[in-house]
């Protein structure tokens, strides 16, 4: 029976336990996307995580949801994340990160005065966007988002590319792999909903066309990283930022077919509406698990007791902690001793400084 503390073997990697650190949006980097020292001492913190798997990382100028969240598309960021890198390898943490494109859900004012990219510039459904900017007082909070404008063929290809370069500089900064963002609404879960994505050349209308996108990111990130240094997150159920799928049972067992044919890594399922009463995990990991045969990584806001039940059922391989991880840099220590378990503060999940970042206490 499999046990949260057992190691696990993702590939190369013998991973030290089913214990992965889900990605956290904290919106603490410089203004320009550079991770810094407060950074690294957090990701420095929670290295006996099995796996760390890095906030949300824009490969694009023209992705931002979050402001102060980090970038990986230039050498000031490239450098920023070798920080990260190092303090965690130092202790013998692995780290993969999380490449990300926000699509619509952002902001000219989060873009320097551009509009969004999306892929049909639909814009009926702006108040359901989340987007978020630190004001001047220092408070973080959300802000409008901007009406996006659809994205050219040539566009939607340099998007591609984006990625690629994206995964390059991961390597580059010593991330010793990469999880590819098609989850929560952003970019790639846009261009396979039907609802946000209207386009008529081949990148739209039937499920094939409306999958190509993310074929083609991760073929391109695949000419980087050998498979089992790649994940995919996936969210088929999820209502946030509104990109919805009527069939998503269909669609998704279609991403996860296309995901076991290119023999990625894993598959990291997050149950994006387990926050607000309504559970989709079983849903989920059945459609993953009809069609691949990797890893599994299950995230749904579980309690170490739930996440134990998941495993020795075998639905799940591991399972992602995200607001423990705030809050418990020594998840793993504490897990192993039963608790007990230091509580977060939601008051200081996004920007600000130490307070609510790397101060919460560890064991003993």
């Amino acid at each position: 029976m499999k046990q949260l503390l057992d190691t696990i073997q993702l590939g190369d990697l013998a991973l030290t336990s089913r214990i992965a650190m889900a990605p956290l949006t904290r919106a603490r980097s410089g203004d320009d996307g550079v991770p810094g020292a407060l950074n690294a001492v957090y990701y420095g913190q929670r290295a006996t995580a099995g796996l760390i798997i890095t906030e949300a990382t824009n490969v694009s100028p023209n992705s931002a949801a979050f402001e102060l969240a980090p970038g990986i598309y230039n050498e000031a960021q490239l450098a920023g994340w070798r920080g990260v890198t190092e303090a965690v390898h130092a202790v013998g943490g692995r780290i993969f990160m999380q490449l990300w494109h926000s699509g619509r859900a952002s902001s000219y004012a989060l873009l320097q005065g551009r509009e969004p990219l999306s892929p049909s510039g639909v814009n009926d459904d702006l108040g359901l966007l989340q987007v978020y900017g630190a004001l001047r007082n220092g408070t973080y909070t959300r802000i409008a988002a901007s009406p996006s404008r659809a994205m050219t063929t040539e566009e939607v290809y340099a998007a591609v590319a984006e990625f690629r370069t994206g995964a390059v500089n991961a390597v580059r900064a010593g991330l010793d792999g990469v999880e590819i963002h098609a989850a929560n609404g952003y970019l790639i879960q846009q261009f396979l909903s039907p609802v946000v994505n209207r386009r008529t050349d081949e990148f739209g209308g039937s499920l094939e066309n409306r999958l190509r996108f993310l074929r083609l990111v991760v073929e391109a990130v695949l000419e980087v990283l050998p498979a089992h240094r790649v994940g995919v997150r996936i969210s088929p159920f999820a209502a946030y930022n509104n990109a919805t799928d009527p069939d998503a049972a269909q669609t998704y067992g279609a991403v996860a077919r296309l995901l076991e044919d290119c023999g990625i890594g894993y598959i990291h399922g997050a149950d994006t509406n387990a926050w607000g009463g309504t559970p989709d995990m079983p849903r989920i990991l059945d459609i993953i698990r009809s069609s691949y045969t990797g890893v599994v990584i299950a995230n749904a806001g579980m309690t170490p007791a739930a996440a134990q039940e998941l495993l020795a059922g075998g639905q799940a391989d591991m399972v992602a902690f995200g607001r423990a991880y705030v809050a418990n840099p020594d998840l793993v220590a504490r897990i192993a001793a039963g608790g007990p378990y230091n509580e977060p503060d939601p008051y200081s999940f996004y920007g600000g400084t130490a307070r609510g970042y790397t101060d919460y206490p560890a064991l003993g």
